[in-house]
């Protein structure tokens, strides 16, 4: 068992419990946190573009209707996300959920996979936020020497912008989470009132005329634009041609609009920081992507609304060239701003999200474990350090922006688990208590999944070449590395021999004496005052989470003298009741009455283990339970 490559994490050991306070990170977040992290990181300056080039190359008027598919297509991965947060609300995201449903080898080629999306990711949102850095001084009339000028807004190569807000970011974050959340907070509020500027500007030159005719006639597309894997299998099976505009344009559409609402997942990255996970977690994940479909909307009504499609240049600026040609030049430099803060914010996320995932990762045994040490302000700050500096590199070294779609496909792939991960986990471990519940799971579940899919193939034959070598490198990685070092394998190789242990959940009493199906839950990550079921107050005579018990252990058995509570007279009633006897005096029985024991030598009975019983081998030297 131990050397298997497809064991899985139980998740009572992923939920957090048996790690020492070396590998804890500190609550920073609550619900309207994690709804500003969603809107950092899926609101950049794209939601200024994607819908004019869209409708002026794909959809027409109709791209309306292509951001409504994409956001569907979305909500129902999110509505899965929602689920396994709930359930496993660990700092390791998709990773974390794909290691206690399918094992540990499939957790580590979707661990692989997230850590391209992000690290990619941050290095191309730097380069774009460098170029319209360089453009928002030049339409502010800022001088920029000479020097610099070949320095900034470079597509590729050294780039000193790009470098810079890397560099400054990484150090946020490595310093403490809540100076890097005070400063998301702003710039996303920044960001939300000029989009809000934005519609309403714009819904003042709204001409009804221009979404007509709202689908226009399809066309062949254009060649040049890069064959994608569907329009190979279409072209090899019918002998078709790609064709945009038209009900197939607008559905064409909807898998590149998709693209920018992708980041929602990176919320469930910070579950290990939040208050009260499993309820905070689908809330922020839920209500920030509805957010983000709506401003996207109403951003692409006033674009399509001010302009008629056939005027759009997708090459440039296009809503400031729609505010241009209604005679509200002004606004351009609104959108600057926009642009600049809303790239600020993409990376920042990014940057959380991907030192989140090395951390656990790390945490695993499966990266270098000294990167999953934090601070006594609970900042992973090696793995801010490492990850920060691996994306400054790739920003100064390859041509990140030719390579944006690759930030995509490992998104997509990770996407791909986690419909599957819900029903697996509802079909091995139904007795898990899950706050949130995705409706007609099966159903649900096999639209995810061919939604997913089906994006999957709109990108290109030469993105899908590239992102198999990533893969095929990472389990090269695996093999030589991760599988020797695995935190699982030496636990269970550490096992000490006895009876077969009882799965968890499996009748009678849960890990720690839990009901069935109640995973402990640390309490310092809920709501004051409260806990959840099965779970008393720490230090109360109830408290069974003092410190957790082993995997796969038998609860202790019950208290004898608690079967019988003793309870005085009601003053005015009866005759006087006799005080119960000593128990514990010479002679006598302690089952003749129901009086309580006196206290127990160093704790009584609040204590979780006595004195006799072994500590479990695999609890940190550092843990705090």
């Amino acid at each position: 068992m131990g050397n298997n490559m497809f064991r899985r994490l139980p998740v009572e050991q992923a939920t957090g419990q048996l790690y020492g306070g070396r590998h804890r990170l500190r609550v920073a977040y609550r619900t309207r946190d994690l709804i500003v992290l969603g809107l950092g990181v899926m609101i950049g300056s794209g939601i200024f573009k994607i819908a004019g080039v869209q409708a002026a190359t794909a959809a027409g008027p109709a791209v309306i209707v292509s951001f409504v598919i994409a956001g569907v297509v979305c909500l129902l991965a999110a509505l899965f996300y929602a689920e396994l947060a709930s359930i496993v609300p660990v700092a390791g995201s998709a990773y974390s959920y794909s290691y206690v449903a399918f094992g540990e080898l499939w957790a580590w080629v979707v661990g692989w996979a997230l850590i391209l999306e992000m690290l990619l990711a941050a290095s191309v949102v730097a380069r774009a936020w460098s170029v319209f850095a360089a453009q928002a001084l030049s339409d502010f009339a800022v001088p920029v020497p000479s020097w610099l000028a070949g320095l900034v807004g470079q597509p590729k190569g050294f780039d000193l912008f790009a470098l810079g807000i890397l560099l400054l970011l990484v150090a946020v974050l490595a310093t403490g989470s809540r100076l890097g959340l005070r400063t998301l907070w702003f710039m996303v509020l920044a960001k939300v009132v000029v989009i809000g500027l934005v519609i309403g500007v714009g819904l003042t030159f709204f001409d009804p005329g221009n979404l007509s005719p709202f689908v226009p006639e399809a066309r062949p597309a254009a060649d040049g634009s890069g064959q994608t894997v569907l329009d190979a299998v279409l072209g090899a099976a019918t002998g078709s041609t790609p064709q945009v505009f038209g009900i197939w344009g607008v559905l064409a559409a909807a898998p590149a609009i998709a693209f920018a609402y992708i980041g929602f997942d990176l919320i469930a990255t910070a579950a290990e920081e939040t208050r009260d996970a499993p309820r905070s977690i689908p809330r922020g994940i839920i209500v920030s992507l509805v957010t983000t479909v709506v401003l996207y909307i109403g951003v692409a009504v006033t674009m399509v609304g001010m302009v008629s499609y056939a005027r759009l240049d997708p090459s440039g600026p296009v809503l400031t060239t729609a505010f241009d040609a209604a005679g509200a030049g002004v606004m351009g430099k609104v959108i600057d701003v926009g642009a600049v803060l809303g790239l600020t914010t993409v990376i920042l996320v990014v940057l959380i999200a991907l030192t989140r995932v090395v951390f656990s990762m790390s945490r695993d045994g499966l990266l270098p474990r000294g990167l999953a040490e934090t601070r006594r302000y609970g900042v992973p700050f090696r793995a801010a350090w490492v990850s920060g500096g691996a994306a400054i590199v790739m920003s100064q070294t390859l041509d990140v922006l030719t390579l944006e779609q690759m930030v995509v496909i490992g998104t997509l792939f990770a996407f791909l688990f986690v419909p599957a991960g819900v029903l697996a986990l509802r079909r091995d471990r139904p007795d898990l208590h899950r706050p949130f519940r995705v409706p007609l799971a099966p159903l649900t579940a096999a639209l995810a999944i061919g939604a997913v899919g089906w994006l999957m193939l709109n990108l290109k034959v030469q993105t899908w070449a590239y992102f198999l070598v990533w893969m095929a490198l990472g389990v090269l990685v695996y093999l030589v590395y991760g599988r020797r070092k695995s935190q699982l394998r030496r636990l269970l190789a550490e096992e000490p021999p006895g009876p077969p242990r009882r799965r968890p959940g499996a009748g009678g009493a849960g890990p720690g004496g839990l009901p069935p199906g109640v995973v402990p839950y640390p309490a310092d990550r809920l709501p004051s005052g409260q806990h959840p079921a099965g779970v008393h107050p720490r230090g109360g005579p109830q408290d069974t989470a003092t410190r957790p018990a082993a995997p796969y252990s038998a609860p202790p058995p019950p208290d004898p003298y608690l079967s019988q509570p003793y309870s005085p007279r009601t003053p005015g009633t009866g005759p006087q009741q006799q005080p119960p006897a000593n128990p514990y005096a010479p002679g006598a029985s302690p089952h003749q009455t129901g009086g309580n024991p006196p206290p127990e030598p160093g704790g009584g009975r609040g204590r979780h283990r006595r004195d006799d019983e072994p500590q479990p081998p695999y609890l940190d030297e550092h843990d705090p339970w």
